[in-house]
C-alpha cells in the first residue's frame, strides 16, 4: 500500500500539481512473452511479478538494477504492435561501464557514440548523425548507447553525471548502486585535487567538500570551486 502526500497553500486549497504522480511502469508490446522474460532477466533485470489468468491475461514485469520504474509485458496488455516501443531511456553514470555489462549479459549493443546532428541518438535506419565516442568532456547528456530486445523495442543508454537544476530533490539525494557512488566519488576526488591546487594547500575538511559537490552535482546545483 502506498502513500500520496497532497501539498495545499495558506487557504489550504491544493495547489496545481502538488498530488506526487509517480512514474512506475511503462508497458512494452512483445510478441513471445517467454521469450521477452529470458532476454530481459538474462541482462540481469530483477523479476518481479509474472501472473497468468484463465482468461488469457498475463502480466510479467521487471526492472532494470537499480532503476525506481519498471518495465511490464504479456498478453491482452496492449494494443500496440511488437517492436513499436522506442528511445526507451536507461540512465547510466558511465556509459561505457554500463555497454559493458550489457555486452556481457548477452545484448548486442552499439558502440559509445554521441549525437553530430540533434536527435541522432534516435534514429534507426540512418546512423551517418552518430558520431563515434563519448561526448566531448564527457559532458552530462551527451553520451549514448543503444540496443533492441528480440522483438526490436529499442533501449537508449544515456550518461548523466551532472543534472540540470531541479530535476532532483536536494533533500533526497541518493545513489542507485555502489557503482553509481562509486563513479561520483571518484569524480569528487579529481575535482577536489583541482580545488586543491588552485589553493594551494591541503583541505583537511575534505569530506565535507566531497558531500558538498556530490550533492551539487547529483542535483544541478553550483559546483564548489
Amino acid at each position: 500500500m502506498s502513500t500520496t502526500e497532497v501539498r495545499s497553500d495558506e487557504s489550504g486549497a491544493v495547489a496545481p500539481g502538488s498530488v506526487d504522480l509517480k512514474f512506475e511502469a511503462v508497458v512494452i508490446p512483445v510478441a513471445d512473452v517467454d521469450r521477452s522474460k529470458e532476454f530481459y532477466t538474462g541482462l540481469g533485470w530483477r523479476l518481479d511479478a509474472d501472473f497468468a489468468f484463465d482468461n488469457g491475461f498475463r502480466v510479467v514485469q521487471l526492472t532494470p538494477p537499480g532503476s525506481p520504474a519498471s518495465v511490464q509485458f504479456g498478453t491482452k496488455i496492449t494494443s500496440a504492435e511488437p517492436g513499436t516501443a522506442q528511445g526507451l531511456y536507461l540512465v547510466v553514470s558511465d556509459v561505457e561501464a554500463a555497454r559493458a555489462d550489457l555486452v556481457e549479459h548477452g545484448a548486442t549493443v552499439s558502440e559509445v557514440f554521441h549525437p553530430g546532428a540533434p536527435g541522432a541518438q534516435f534514429e534507426v535506419g540512418d546512423l551517418s548523425g552518430r558520431v563515434s565516442g563519448p561526448a566531448d568532456e564527457r559532458s552530462s547528456y551527451s553520451s549514448f548507447a543503444t540496443f533492441s530486445d528480440p522483438d526490436g523495442n529499442t533501449w537508449l543508454l544515456q550518461e548523466v553525471t551532472t543534472r540540470l537544476p531541479g530535476r532532483v530533490d536536494p533533500a533526497q539525494t541518493t545513489y542507485s548502486s555502489v557503482e553509481d557512488l562509486e563513479g561520483a566519488l571518484k569524480r569528487a576526488a579529481a575535482a577536489h585535487g583541482e580545488h586543491e591546487a588552485r589553493t594551494g594547500q591541503a583541505d583537511e575538511n575534505w569530506p565535507a567538500w566531497y558531500a558538498k559537490y556530490m550533492v551539487a552535482e547529483r542535483t544541478g546545483t553550483d559546483l564548489p570551486q
